[in-house]
């Protein structure tokens, strides 16, 4: 595959950047923002507030991490626009609606063979852009006990620990943005979640966790968390792994819920001996449950393999295993709305990818403009297909320095690991009026 530039990535680090008193040409690859004069503009010159108007505009147009380097090198007044709630929530806003490359999509994992401390991340644009022999490299967060990743929603993810003291077991979730270094403080949660999901309710401006929580009495109890100064917890109507369906009984594929952001929804696919394919979703905004078909399957395939669900150009997706030839992906259109199932494309299976005794398909993760998709392919390895000529390539990452040592590299195999994928954003859990708690994740610096 013909690597190069994504359009995905940092293009407006050419712009320059305003500031009081006259306007700053970037150098090294992205805008040096050194110091802000304080001298009054003349009568003849824009009023102040139209200037500081101006400023928060172009500062809204530089990408997250770019923002984030900047907050310690500028004057205070732009140190606390850019780490306010509403900057955050206006960058985010734009990066989701009218700039996607304002936003970096990242990859983050931990182990669930060891307990391992760590969470590994590394750059999704990183293995198409770099030079074949230069590999993509993974950075790694230590915190102070292994978690792992719920899912992740606006840049914040969702972690969740148990510890263990002489009262018993205590299970916690916490929020962290790797790329402003923030974390909340654990919120006990009340026991493990068979089933679970994290997102945004947009109506109430809500950050909300979802768990079925298994009680010490034996009982199962769905509950909604809701992330604030005040954090609540609701119970609402139990999530049933099954359920009845026309010729049998409906089981869950995935305990982990696809949020698909805009919609306030999480979702969940439900079989029928894979034959007939349903999508549970709960949305968070009203806390009731609802249902959709998924793409009818042909009836002449014999391949049982259960769909996985997905977020493509911010839209739901799935992807089927097709009599054993090739995989089909779908996006959904116009959420919640059968009839908008779309077919993207057909992918036939190439040896290099298959394995037959894996009993998954081909699992997207993230597609690019110029539609080079990365996947996890059956064979477990991350894979990148180019959809405009059919041509494959393996990512070269480098997790020797992630912290999991008894794991397999990445390059030979993604066994033993769980992977999210996420976006960078400027959104604290300081701003959801939440306690933070710096020293929890830290960035392990790689020694001399």
């Amino acid at each position: 595959m013909r690597r190069g530039p994504i359009h995905d990535d940092d293009h407006h680090h050419d712009a320059a950047v305003a500031r009081k008193g006259r306007v700053v040409t970037p150098t090294g690859g992205w805008p040096e923002l050194i110091r802000c004069t304080t001298t009054t503009p003349p009568p003849s010159r824009l009023p102040p507030i139209l200037l500081d108007e101006l400023i928060e505009e172009i500062l809204l147009r530089i990408p997250a991490r770019s923002l984030v380097r900047l907050r310690d090198r500028i004057c205070s007044s732009w140190r606390t626009l850019i780490s306010s709630s509403q900057f955050a929530k206006q960058h985010l806003r734009r990066s989701t609606t009218v700039d996607p490359t304002l936003t970096h999509p990242l990859i983050a994992y931990f182990s669930i063979g060891y307990a391992y401390p760590t969470i590994g991340v590394f750059s999704v644009p990183s293995p198409v852009e770099n030079p074949p022999h230069e590999p993509t490299k993974v950075v790694p967060y230590k915190g102070r006990r292994p978690r792992s990743i719920i899912d992740s929603c606006n840049g914040l993810l969702c972690l969740y620990n148990v510890e263990r003291d002489d009262e018993g077991l205590h299970h916690g979730a916490m929020l962290w943005n790797p790329c402003i270094g923030s974390t909340s403080q654990p919120v006990e949660i009340g026991g493990p979640f068979s089933v679970s999901g994290f997102g945004y309710d947009h109506v109430n401006d809500k950050y909300k966790l979802f768990g079925r929580v298994y009680k010490k009495s034996g009982e199962y109890v769905s509950r909604i968390i809701t992330f604030g100064p005040n954090i609540t917890w609701r119970t609402i109507e139990d999530f049933s792994c099954s359920m009845p369906s026309p010729h049998g009984t409906f089981s869950l594929v995935s305990s982990v819920g696809i949020f698909v952001n805009g919609t306030g929804t999480l979702n969940w696919i439900f079989h029928d001996c894979f034959r007939y394919v349903v999508v549970r979703s709960l949305d968070l905004v009203k806390e009731t449950y609802n249902q959709f078909p998924l793409p009818d399957r042909d009836l002449d395939d014999d391949c049982f393999m259960s769909p996985l669900l997905c977020i493509l150009r911010g839209c739901l997706a799935a992807c089927y295993e097709n009599k054993r030839t090739h995989w089909t992906v779908w996006l959904m259109k116009e959420y919640g709305v059968p009839q908008s199932w779309t077919k993207l494309v057909v992918i036939p299976h190439h040896p290099l990818l298959v394995n037959p005794s894996a009993g998954f398909p081909l699992q997207p993760i993230y597609i690019f403009k110029n539609n080079v998709l990365l996947a996890k392919a059956p064979n477990h390895k991350f894979v990148l297909l180019n959809l405009n000529d059919g041509s494959i390539d393996f990512p070269n990452i480098d997790s020797s320095n992630d912290g999991m040592p008894k794991l397999h590299p990445l390059s030979k195999g993604l066994t033993s690991r769980t992977f999210r994928l996420y976006h960078e954003s400027l959104v604290s859990p300081s701003h959801l009026g939440l306690q933070s708690c710096s020293s929890e994740m830290r960035l392990v610096k790689p020694s001399l």
